[in-house]
């Protein structure tokens, strides 16, 4: 068997559905670059699991291409963390197989997460219905130690420890059991003060700049409290994005200000967007210098996904030899 790492193994994926907000970045993207120095990290694109969602092939790669981008600008080093496609590595499906061997449905039909897309309107499709099985994949066939979630994933994760010790009982210890980190800030508010997210199309896109950020950001939704009026900072959308970016001191000013009626909407939405600009602003640069090099992006996603799939092999190996699929 081969020998646990000597720092923890941490390992996310993130679907590419669709360009990269706030929420998403503050939610987990903001971890991930920090998790480099804290243990063995191993974070993919879920092309996979957005199959459930996106059928239109250009969509897809247009998508993948970008959440690629986006991580490498936004601090992902590929010399500290193994970077790849999930669809790289095939031994994933291999394994979904082999998990959904020792999964009851009963457990599947638990999901929350699943219960709430179909009532969205997404298709019942049997890839929705069985995405935690190739989730609990994703998770152990590198067989990872730590998984860094929001607390609508939680659930997902605790399939993953159930699947991963049900296959250990029948067959030996092969896995070890996962567990969650959960995300510090799991919840960012949105344009309409609901949980930022795309399917709300309440979201402020990392990259936006210009004349786009500028309406998005005096989009927030606020109430009609007249200019020289107190306002309350706690129920404010606009200050909860702001404090995302500002230092105490600056929190704590222009709460005071909110309180005295000194600054309205307005005002607040203008520092909303400068703090925006100049927190992204070199992010930006070195984004639109990798728009320019695909092939160098490409090139870290092929050898993240060499780096993967020796783990996954090995892991595979002791999965066909203890389940008899190998003699």
């Amino acid at each position: 068997m081969p020998q646990p790492p000597s720092k923890p193994r941490i390992l996310s994926g993130v679907q590419p559905s669709g360009k990269l907000h706030l929420g998403n970045y503050f939610g987990a993207v903001k971890q991930h670059i920090e998790l480099q120095a804290q243990g063995e990290c191993f974070y993919f694109i879920a092309d996979y699991h957005a199959l459930t969602t996106i059928q239109d092939a250009r969509t897809l790669r247009d998508n993948s291409r970008d959440v690629a981008i986006d991580y490498l600008a936004l601090g992902l080093d590929p010399s500290r963390a193994v970077f790849y496609r999930q669809s790289d590595v095939p031994e994933v499906t291999e394994l979904t197989w082999i998990l959904s061997a020792v999964t009851n449905m009963g457990l599947l039909e638990r999901a929350v997460s699943y219960k709430e897309k179909i009532e969205k309107g997404i298709d019942a499709s049997v890839g929705l219905f069985t995405y935690p099985v190739l989730m609990a994949a994703d998770i152990l066939i590198v067989r990872s130690n730590i998984v860094p979630v929001g607390k609508d994933q939680v659930q997902h994760l605790e399939m993953t420890q159930d699947m991963a010790g049900k296959f250990n009982r029948a067959f030996g210890d092969v896995f070890p059991i996962p567990t969650w980190r959960l995300d510090k800030e799991s919840k960012v508010l949105g344009t309409d003060g609901q949980k930022m997210s795309k399917s709300y199309g309440n979201t402020i896109d990392i990259f936006a700049e210009g004349k786009p950020l500028e309406k998005t950001v005096m989009g927030i939704k606020t109430d009609s409290t007249p200019l020289g009026q107190p306002l309350n900072p706690d129920t404010c959308n606009v200050f909860a994005l702001f404090s995302l970016f500002a230092t105490e001191a600056e929190k704590a000013g222009l709460a005071a200000d909110y309180r005295a009626g000194k600054i309205g909407y307005g005002g607040a939405k203008k520092l909303l967007k400068s703090k925006i600009d100049d927190y992204f602003a070199p992010f930006r640069a070195k984004r639109g210098e990798l728009a320019q090099r695909p092939d160098t992006v490409e090139d870290v996603l092929r050898e993240g996904a060499r780096r993967a799939r020796t783990e996954a092999q090995a892991t595979m190996d002791l999965v066909r030899k203890a389940t008899g699929l190998r003699w």
